[in-house]
């Protein structure tokens, strides 16, 4: 057990086996036996190893690892794999808290998810996919309307989303994935809620399209097209912007951006895919974008969102005594003097890890 989990941090930290071995002060050998499980580290070092690593000794006694099943990232090529293994080490650490406090709850507290049953069996085109969109979101009874807060529906049908900081220099939008039979996503603090919401439908995307394309179609373009149906219906973008248009002014995109949460390159997108603009006008306007410096940072970003449900879990448990504050300031990686302060509405502004 120890073994895993010293494994895991160090490779969440960044460090090397040399690196580590210096920071507690034995040899490369000795870390790599830790690791392997060979040789089990004494209280004196595993306090040494915690402070190292930026963990809490009590890291080391969680049970087995988890692992993410099949994860679908959205990420730049140039992500290297140390990066990524930083990643996911500090996914899996919050999935791991998460679950545990799910635990001690004597009712599950959040529901199964399970996929549409009306979903095809097989998807020829592009733009049945648009069909698909709707059909999710007739079943989750969001109509056409504009989604207030994506993350509250994606918890809300059970899967569980995560945000970890990530700064956008390290090329990471987020993943979705399977942990112990869950449905997971992550997204990165870094980007704006545009972007965190295309991130969220696009792997939602992937959830509702796996296994459903033909060999032909690419998933992550697929994927791109369900998360801007979902986001802005065709029926509702019809509606705002008609069916056929020659030009289009910017001010309109930026106002269908603030009311659905999609970039306007998304939108632009939607309108090109939709036929509502030509190929050679959506070209012209993108080459605009560029110009302006709008394929990176648009204009009035779309505020992000914030995930919540993690601490009305460990509010809920404290209430409920199935938790003492001490184990509540723990699984929200916190002091206990600043939980006090969060728990008293002492500090409102207190920073949740």
């Amino acid at each position: 057990m120890f073994g895993e989990r010293i494994l895991r941090a160090r490779k969440t930290s960044g460090l090397s086996l040399r690196a580590l071995a210096d920071s507690v002060g034995v040899s490369q050998t000795a870390i790599n036996k830790y690791e392997k499980g060979l040789l089990t580290p004494d209280s004196t070092m595993l306090i040494k190893l915690a402070k190292a690593l930026n963990v809490k000794a009590g890291y080391f006694l969680r049970p087995n690892t988890l692992e993410l099943e099949k994860p679908e990232y959205r990420k730049k090529s140039s992500l290297s794999a140390k990066k990524l293994h930083m990643i996911e080490g500090k996914i899996l650490d919050k999935i791991e808290r998460r679950l545990e406090l799910e635990s001690l709850f004597p009712v599950a507290p959040v529901p199964e998810f399970t996929l549409p049953e009306n979903l095809p069996k097989s998807i020829l085109t592009m733009d049945e996919i648009e069909e698909v969109a709707n059909s999710v979101r007739q079943e989750w009874d969001l109509g056409s309307n504009p989604i207030a807060e994506l993350i509250d529906v994606l918890e809300s049908i059970g899967i569980r989303v995560f945000e970890i900081e990530e700064s956008a220099e390290s090329k990471f939008d987020g993943l979705a994935a399977t942990v112990n039979g869950y449905r997971i996503i992550v997204i990165s603090k870094a980007w704006s809620g545009d972007r965190q919401r295309f991130t969220m439908a696009h792997e939602l995307g992937h959830l509702m399209l796996k296994d459903r394309l033909t060999d032909d179609m690419d998933e992550e373009r697929a994927s791109d097209r369900f998360a801007g149906a979902f986001l802005l219906p065709n029926n509702a973008l019809l509606a705002a912007l008609g069916a056929h248009r020659t030009r289009l002014e910017l001010r309109e995109l930026l106002l269908l951006k603030q009311e659905f949460g999609i970039s306007m390159a998304g939108i632009l997108y939607r309108a090109r895919n939709l036929g509502i603009i030509r190929e050679n006008y959506h070209k012209s306007l993108i080459i605009e974008f560029s110009k302006r410096g709008w394929r990176k940072n648009e204009p009035q970003p779309f505020p992000a969102e914030e995930p919540h449900h993690f601490q009305q879990l460990v509010f809920h448990a404290l209430a409920e005594e199935y938790i003492s504050e001490s184990k509540a300031a723990e699984l929200m990686d916190l002091p206990q003097f600043e939980f006090y302060q969060m728990r008293m509405l002492e500090d409102t502004n207190a920073a949740v890890h």
